[in-house]
């Protein structure tokens, strides 16, 4: 893993997207097609922002998301597949394929779905964070390693439900689904590349976490140590515990 600190979340939005444009472009010219996943999220805006902007035969890009809240109403602002569509894929030309993830309650049948699909789109590129609890897409701690599924059914954790009222998605926890499918942790680590665009200062504790701790579903989001190609960007305030591990001091 590759670790790039910006000045600011407006100048690690812009590398992060250069980057992105790069490995986009590389696969499309070697394979055709590129698969890529995308996580949503305040913490993307910059990114996005500056991606859609970027000069690339989007016809042939298939886009997945990362995760999905089950039983949340069409169109919630909350909601990946409204998220993203807002924030993203409205201001491109057109696309190869959008493939979002069911928010209906019959899990089983979506999962089945979705991990059809995967099986026939493997991952080039993964668009990623890490959650303000240390997770990596919706995996929780402590998450499932053992997980094969591209797409599973997790339980959120109450960290993970706060961060959402945080943002200003929904206005009481209460409100937050408990329920959500989200790509494995496996899955997520399969992809050609991984760009994980992390600003923010209340990112910070993850951050250190992700950099220091032990690989284990106690830190998932340490997993993308395992990935050389893998580049993980930060900006002044999420790196302000990175220098050295400031934790216990």
């Amino acid at each position: 893993m590759r670790i790039n600190i910006c000045e600011n979340k407006i100048e690690l939005g812009q590398q992060a997207a250069s980057l992105g444009r790069h490995c986009i472009k590389s696969t499309i010219e070697k394979y055709g097609r590129a698969n890529v996943a995308f996580v949503t999220g305040t913490s993307q805006l910059g990114l996005l922002t500056a991606l859609r902007e970027k000069d690339l035969q989007w016809d042939k890009v298939n886009v997945f998301l990362l995760d999905e809240f089950v039983g949340l109403p069409d169109g919630h602002k909350a909601s990946s597949e409204t998220f993203l569509k807002e924030n993203f894929l409205d201001h491109l030309p057109a696309i190869g394929s959008f493939h979002p993830i069911s928010r209906s309650n019959d899990t089983k049948a979506t999962l089945k779905e979705m991990n059809r699909l995967m099986k026939d789109y493997p991952l080039d590129v993964a668009f990623i964070c890490i959650g303000e609890n240390g997770h990596l897409a919706f995996n929780d701690p402590p998450a499932d390693f053992d997980a094969r599924d591209a797409y599973i059914q997790v339980e959120l954790e109450r960290r993970s439900r706060r961060q959402q009222v945080g943002e200003g998605w929904f206005s009481t926890i209460d409100e937050v689904p408990s329920k959500a499918i989200t790509m494995s942790v496996f899955e997520i680590l399969t992809a050609r590349h991984i760009i994980c665009a992390c600003p923010d200062q209340r990112k910070a504790k993850a951050v250190a976490s992700c950099i220091f701790d032990d690989i284990s579903p106690s830190s998932p989001a340490a997993s993308i140590r395992r990935r050389t190609e893998c580049t993980l960007f930060l900006d002044r305030q999420s790196s302000c515990l990175v220098f050295d591990d400031f934790r216990a001091r």
